[in-house]
């Protein structure tokens, strides 16, 4: 039978009820951190190296909540404090939630070449005319890099690859702009054999250029693709995975 010692003062006292509320905070400081470092400087109120600052602190603070939450549960589980157990619970499944998509991208990053200019066509890769004077003004540069960058996007993306359709070079430049469309990448021009657009990135913002071009042949026509981005040495093989889903998609269009 308990005593209205115990009873006032239940095991581990203190402790469980402080390491709930130090998890929790830190897992929502955590999401705070990480949730605006991309949209903070997507909105150009603050500097890109600003924003990775913050969503390494939000990993840390992250971090920090999985620790708290372990200790927690171990702590309610010798104490036999139920809520405590539950609390724990809940935060270590924020934090693996938290943490899956820093984690997924950085194996990417691991695994990926530094190279951030991707083209069906490395021997005459199409070019930008229209986005030149943007390009020339972004880090990045505008000319497509050369060799190396080929022979290192064919030892990672040999899947990246010219499409052939038989169909009418209209209806497949009509297909291409509406494919475009559909993916809401800003156009910058249509001609009769190419498409220039801007392709922006989900929550950073990046800016990532696009031009399509079409070739009649015998067999019918082959659309080449090229997607490079204005910032940064790696895209994490962000332009390879969207030339293979456009061209994909493109296919099904015209079937």
């Amino acid at each position: 039978m308990a005593t209205p010692s115990s009873a006032q003062h239940p095991k581990g006292g203190k402790w469980p009820a402080l390491l709930a509320w130090l998890s929790v905070l830190a897992l929502l400081g955590a999401a705070i951190l990480m949730g605006l470092a991309g949209p903070a400087y997507r909105w150009e109120f603050i500097p890109l190296g600003d924003a990775f600052s913050l969503l390494r602190y939000g990993v840390y603070l992250a971090a920090a909540a999985g620790a708290l939450s372990l200790l927690l549960l171990i702590l309610g589980a010798i104490t036999r404090r139920f809520g405590a157990g539950v609390v724990a619970i809940v935060v270590l499944s924020g934090t693996v939630a938290l943490l899956y998509l820093p984690w997924q991208h950085w194996q990417r990053a691991q695994q990926a070449p530094v190279i951030h200019d991707i083209t069906t066509d490395t021997q005459n890769p199409p070019a930008f005319d229209a986005l030149r004077d943007t390009r020339e003004a972004a880090p990045n540069a505008v000319d497509y890099p050369g060799e190396e960058t080929a022979r290192q996007q064919q030892e990672a993306y040999p899947e990246v690859a010219p499409l052939v359709v038989s169909a009418p070079a209209p209806s497949v430049l009509g297909a291409a702009q509406a494919e475009v469309e559909a993916a809401g990448w800003q156009i910058e021009t249509v001609t009769n054999n190419t498409i220039e657009a801007t392709a922006t990135t989900p929550w950073f913002g990046f800016k990532d250029d696009v031009v399509i071009r079409l070739t009649e042949q015998e067999n019918g026509v082959r659309v080449d693709m090229r997607s490079a981005s204005r910032l940064g040495a790696s895209d994490v093989g962000t332009n390879a995975l969207r030339i293979d889903t456009f061209l994909d998609r493109l296919r099904e269009r015209l079937e």
